[in-house]
């Protein structure tokens, strides 16, 4: 039992089958009504620069970062806050440093951006198994949490009903991106971004209120109830005191959760360089605001919760949100705190669709695109129908074979594979764009050096993470093989991808351009 009353689960239900129908009407709407590339894969760039950048911010707060920043803050305290500031960081990396170029270079897929130079199969191809390996463990990960937290919400403790929310979500998110496309898909994230924006005003005001909006007050309680004392509001307390590691996890969030696919392709529907810019700071400042609520809700649920209590329905925090949101209430429930707990879980149910569906076009599009229509075929081009029709197989494949591995996973901790998302984002993915854009006598075979050592080292190094074996919050916690030190691999792997890409460059003497390297830099700065 999760100590929810009956009202609020009737409520939260009613709420759920009503978003299921309002997101599957709306992305009928929105959704390619011919078979055109440019409308399913970019909408064709019809958002403005406010719905651009809210569909950016909801990729951004993903199911993920949502429930496990708060769930981090809640038990760790500043680390946690560290980590919601790097998120936040890493967008404005984006704003400042990749949006504009990432515009001008691309047009559907990472494989368009990393060979808009000269064609190559082999970085398409190349580029399609990243995208995939980077993006599959992240949607495992969400799908796969999805059972455990609708079945905590409605308090139904069945693993038929937990493997039917799987399955529910999962081919509710295959019809979002396959009938839906790219501006389909951003609605539903405007919508996700404004519900839990909402959700997240009401409860940060209702956690203040009970500290009579004193912010001293709540850190203090908060620290009482973590039970850690004045350590949850020092550094190090995630990580045991090691700095190096905390170093290697925040440089992993700041350029990985940049570089994913499905965060760059947003950048690909924006209208011109002038609204990209525009996009992202509706972008930046959302997350900005969202994360220091967060921070307010996490160190709420510390105070008011206590971290027994979370501790005891998720080890690792992730329902610290609910929790708290139901704590502030009171034991006397009026109808109107009832209708704001049942916003905030229908804005986490809104989280988990818009994911899921986002990361699964981005794998979709990438196999239709990247893979089949130009990486398998060297001569002639497919047709705009045709490349439609396999678009919309992918994505049906992508979301099957996901409901499969999460269904058969559930019962593991997979924090691993948001480790891993990241990681490959950071490792592989970010040096290959960054050398891309902005190094012209960046090589072919430099590319292919990049995402392959980048990859392959961090599937090596995580393999002897605690993340996957000799703790209890790892895959195999019964069993004992770590020998890397580090609980991310971007201390390592992130050199290792930029040194491959710097000496494969020096050592090959073909360039990916025939342009002049300064004409090169000046067509990139006048677009």
């Amino acid at each position: 039992m999760n100590g929810f009353s009956s009202e609020a689960q009737t409520m939260s239900l009613v709420a759920f089958i009503a978003v299921i129908t309002v997101t599957l009407l709306l992305c009928v709407m929105t959704g390619p009504d011919r078979d055109d590339l440019d409308e399913f894969y970019t909408g064709f760039r019809s958002l403005s620069p406010m719905q651009s950048g809210l569909a950016i911010a909801g990729d951004y707060i993903s199911a993920a970062s949502v429930l496990g920043t708060i769930g981090v803050i809640t038990l760790a305290g500043q680390d946690g806050l560290v980590l919601a500031l790097s998120t936040a960081l890493s967008l404005v990396l984006v704003m400042f440093l990749l949006a504009e170029p990432l515009r001008n270079a691309g047009r559907f897929t990472m494989g368009d951006v990393l060979t808009r130079r000269g064609p190559s199969s082999a970085v398409r191809v190349t580029a399609c198994i990243v995208t995939l390996v980077a993006l599959f463990p992240l949607l495992i990960f969400q799908l796969a949490g999805a059972g455990d937290l609708l079945a905590f919400v409605l308090g139904i403790d069945a693993a038929g009903f937990k493997t039917g929310s799987i399955v529910l979500l999962g081919l509710l998110m295959i019809i979002y991106a396959a009938i839906g496309g790219m501006k389909g898909t951003a609605f539903i994230q405007i919508v996700k971004t404004v519900v839990l924006f909402a959700a997240a005003v009401a409860i940060a005001a209702l956690v203040l209120n009970r500290f009579d909006f004193s912010v001293p007050s709540l850190l203090q309680a908060a620290a009482r109830g973590s039970g850690a004392g004045e350590a949850y509001l020092a550094p190090g307390l995630q990580f045991g005191g090691d700095d190096l590691d905390m170093i290697s996890s925040q440089l992993t969030v700041v350029l990985g959760a940049a570089c994913l696919p499905h965060i760059t392709m947003r950048m690909f529907s924006s209208r011109s360089a002038v609204a990209v810019r525009r996009s992202m700071s509706w972008a930046v400042s959302t997350v900005v605001v969202m994360c220091i609520l967060s921070a307010v809700i996490g160190f709420g649920a510390s105070a008011i919760v206590g971290r027994l209590q979370i501790s005891a329905a998720d080890p690792q925090g992730k329902t610290s949100i609910l929790l708290v949101s139901q704590a502030v209430m009171g034991k006397e429930v009026s109808l109107l705190e009832t209708l704001v707990f049942t916003i905030m879980t229908t804005a986490i149910f809104l989280t988990l669709l818009a994911s899921v569906a986002g990361i699964t076009l981005a794998c979709a599009n990438s196999l239709a695109h990247d893979l089949i229509a130009h990486g398998l075929r060297r001569r002639k081009e497919l047709e705009h129908r045709t490349e439609m029709v396999i678009a919309r197989s992918t994505a049906a494949a992508v979301g099957v074979a996901a409901i499969i591995l999460a269904a058969a996973s559930r019962h593991q901790n997979l924090q691993a594979m948001v480790t891993l998302s990241f990681c490959l984002g950071a490792s592989a993915i970010a040096p290959a764009l960054i050398y891309s854009l902005f190094w012209p006598r960046f090589t072919r075979q430099a590319m292919l050096s990049t995402l392959i050592a980048g990859s392959a080292s961090v599937l090596i190094l995580i393999t002897g993470t605690t993340l996957v074996s000799g703790s209890p919050r790892a895959i195999f916690p019964n069993s004992d093989f770590t020998w890397f030190p580090y609980t991310t691999t971007g201390l390592i792997s992130i050199p290792v991808g930029f040194l491959a890409g710097w000496i494969t460059t020096r050592l090959t003497s073909k360039p990916l351009t025939t342009q002049e390297p300064e004409l090169d830099t000046q067509i990139l700065t006048l677009r």
